[in-house]
C-alpha cells in the first residue's frame, strides 16, 4: 500500500487490572464501597487513538506516521519505548515539564469499559504541531479524541476546526473519532452540538460511537438512554431505527460524507452522502464515488472466540475500516471487516494482541463466521 496515512491526537499509557472472567450483569453488584476485588494481573500498554488506531493500521499494512505528545516523565519513556518497537516513535513530541497522559482501564467482563483518565500533555497538542511537509503526500489524516484535548475543544472547538481546515486545504482526506466525555469536566460543559456542527463539514470519515455521539448531540436523550439501560450497557437497549438513525440524520444534515457509528456488541451503522458531496473527499484517497454514494446499512457484530477485554475494540475496528477503504473496498466490505476486527480485538487484554490481517478476516467471514 503506497497511500500515506497520518494518525494524530490522543495518546496515553493504559493500565488495565485483569479481572476474573466471570461476566457481571450490573456494575452496582460488583464495584461496592469497601469491597476488595482480587485481580489476576495488571496489563500495561499504550492507549488512545494514536496508539490503538495508528499501530493497528501499521500492523494491517498501511504506511502510517503517528503524531502525538507525551511528557518527559517515566510514563512518557514507557510510551516511546513501546512505539519504538513498531518503528513508530519518530513523529512524537516530548513536552518538557508536562505529564504523560494515563488511563486506568476498568474492563470488567460483561460491562462496557470505564476509565480513570489523566489527559496530561494531550491538552496542549495544537494544530501547529502537525508539520506542513507531512501533509504534502498524505492521503488520509485520522484524528482521535478531541473531547480529552483542551486545545481542541475550547472556544467552541476553534482549534479542532482550524486543524481540520488546515488538513483539508492540503488536499488530505480527514477522519474523526470521538471519545467519552466526563460530564463533570471542562469538556463536559462545552456545547458539543455546536462544535460538531462547525467541524463536520471538514470531516470526510466521521466514525464515533453511538454513546459518544448522543451525549454530544442530545444530552437529555442520552440521560434517557442511561435510565433505560439501568446499569447495563447502553447499546444493548437501543433500537437502530428509532435511536441510531435520528442521530445519523442530524450528522448528515451537518455535512457528513461517510458516517460510521459504532454500536457496541450489536454492530455498526453506516451511511454515505450523495455523489456530489463525496466529491469533497480528499482526492488522494481515490474513493470510487459510484461505489460509495448513497449507501446505508447495519452490520451485525461477529461472535468473538472469547471476550477478555473491550479495550481498543472501537479503535481497531476503525483501523480495519480505514485500511480497507485505502485498499479500495466497498462500503459494505469495509464495515464488515471493521466489525470483524472489533470481534477479534476483544479476544486479547490489550488493543493490539487480537488483531487479524484483513485477509485473515475475509477468510474467517467466508468460512461462515457466526454473527449475533
Amino acid at each position: 500500500m503506497t497511500k500515506k496515512v497520518i494518525v494524530a491526537g490522543h495518546i496515553c499509557l493504559d493500565i488495565t487490572p485483569l479481572f476474573p472472567e466471570q461476566k457481571v450483569e450490573n456494575i452496582a453488584d460488583f464495584l461496592l464501597p469497601g469491597r476488595s476485588i482480587e485481580t489476576k494481573n495488571v496489563d500495561v500498554h499504550t492507549g488512545g487513538a494514536v496508539a490503538n488506531t495508528g499501530l493497528a493500521m501499521k500492523i494491517l499494512g498501511a504506511d502510517v506516521s503517528l503524531m502525538g505528545k507525551v511528557g518527559d516523565d517515566p510514563f512518557g519513556e514507557m510510551v516511546l519505548s513501546i512505539l519504538k518497537k513498531y518503528d513508530a516513535d519518530q513523529g512524537m513530541i516530548v513536552a518538557q515539564g508536562e505529564a504523560t497522559s494515563s488511563s486506568i482501564v476498568l474492563a470488567i467482563p460483561g460491562i462496557d469499559r470505564m476509565f480513570l483518565h489523566n489527559p496530561g500533555a494531550n491538552h496542549t497538542f495544537q494544530p501547529e504541531d502537525i508539520p506542513e511537509k507531512d501533509l504534502e503526500k498524505a492521503a488520509l489524516f485520522h484524528y482521535g479524541y478531541p473531547s480529552v484535548m483542551a486545545s481542541m475543544y475550547r472556544n467552541e472547538g476553534s482549534g479542532l476546526v482550524r486543524m481540520m481546515k488546515k488538513v483539508k486545504k492540503a488536499g488530505v482526506a480527514t477522519s474523526l473519532d470521538l471519545a467519552v466525555v466526563d460530564e463533570n469536566s471542562e469538556a463536559g460543559r462545552e456545547d458539543w452540538n455546536k462544535i460538531l456542527k462547525k467541524v463536520i463539514p471538514y470531516v470526510d470519515f466521521f466514525v464515533p460511537s453511538v454513546e459518544e455521539l448522543c451525549f454530544m448531540l442530545d444530552r437529555k436523550l442520552f440521560a434517557q438512554w442511561r435510565e433505560r439501560a439501568k446499569g447495563k450497557e447502553i447499546t444493548s437497549v437501543l433500537d437502530i431505527e428509532n435511536d441510531v438513525k435520528p442521530l445519523a440524520d442530524l450528522c448528515m444534515s451537518y455535512g457528513a460524507k461517510v458516517l460510521l457509528i459504532k454500536c457496541g456488541a450489536t454492530g455498526m451503522y453506516y451511511r454515505t452522502a450523495e455523489k456530489d458531496v463525496l466529491q469533497q473527499v480528499g482526492a488522494r484517497m481515490e474513493l470510487d464515488l459510484e461505489q460509495w454514494a448513497d449507501k446505508e446499512g447495519f452490520e451485525k457484530s461477529f461472535v468473538p472466540e472469547c471476550v477478555l477485554s473491550g479495550t481498543g475494540a472501537g479503535d481497531t475496528s476503525i483501523a480495519a475500516f480505514l485500511t480497507a477503504v485505502l485498499e479500495g473496498s466497498s462500503p459494505k466490505e469495509a464495515v464488515s471487516l471493521a466489525a470483524a476486527e472489533g470481534a477479534s480485538c476483544v479476544t486479547a487484554f490489550d488493543a493490539l494482541g487480537g488483531i487479524r490481517t484483513l485477509n485473515e478476516l475475509r477468510e474467517k467471514i467466508a468460512a461462515g463466521w457466526e454473527k449475533y
